[in-house]
């Protein structure tokens, strides 16, 4: 939808910003005990031959079987939860005010009440879906993912601020600067 990009345009203005994306590629790489967990949950074939995980494979299992896209969850979201409120508890005792957290997931994982104020980036389905196409994802695959999240709609209706992510980088930076200036 843009995340990454309006978390990008939000660090060039000032903003420490902490990825929960980036988090949970730190949780799983080689000698992470979170690794060996999900190893066990769901089997060596989700091991590449060089010890890493293999996020395609690992995403093909979680979004065809809600079941366990959930399991996956209860291991990762505990322990991202965990590296992105002790980052918020070190900048607020350096009286940090302008902290964002890029949470793909925010209203499914249920973590609204833990923000001050929710931004929502996004875009329209057809949009997003080219995206993904565009990073080689499959179209079965980008229709799993989606399905997996609340609609756009609902998020929108939710969040204090939106940026609308359609447009061209420059009309997406001008929305940012607008809601923090």
């Amino acid at each position: 939808m843009g995340k990454t990009t309006v978390g990008n345009l939000l660090g060039e203005l000032g903003f420490l910003v902490i990825d929960t994306d980036q988090l949970a590629r730190e949780l799983v790489v080689p000698g992470q005990p979170a690794l060996e967990v999900i190893r066990t949950a769901f089997g060596e074939e989700i091991i590449s031959p060089s010890g890493e995980l293999d996020r395609h494979k690992l995403g093909s299992i979680v979004f065809a079987d809600s079941e366990a896209r959930l399991r996956l969850e209860r291991i990762l979201h505990p322990l991202i939860r965990q590296r992105w409120r002790d980052q918020l508890d070190i900048w607020r005792r350096q009286n940090v005010s302008n902290a964002i957290v890029l949470v793909p997931l925010l209203f499914e994982a249920n973590l609204a009440a833990d923000f001050d104020r929710i931004l929502c980036v996004c875009c329209s389905r057809e949009t997003q879906e080219q995206r993904l196409l565009n990073r080689g994802w499959k179209k079965e695959e980008i229709a799993r993912r989606i399905a997996a999240q609340w609609p756009v709609e609902k998020k929108m209706s939710l969040a204090d601020y939106v940026i609308w992510t359609e447009g061209d980088l420059e009309v997406t930076a001008e929305q940012v600067r607008r809601i923090f200036h």
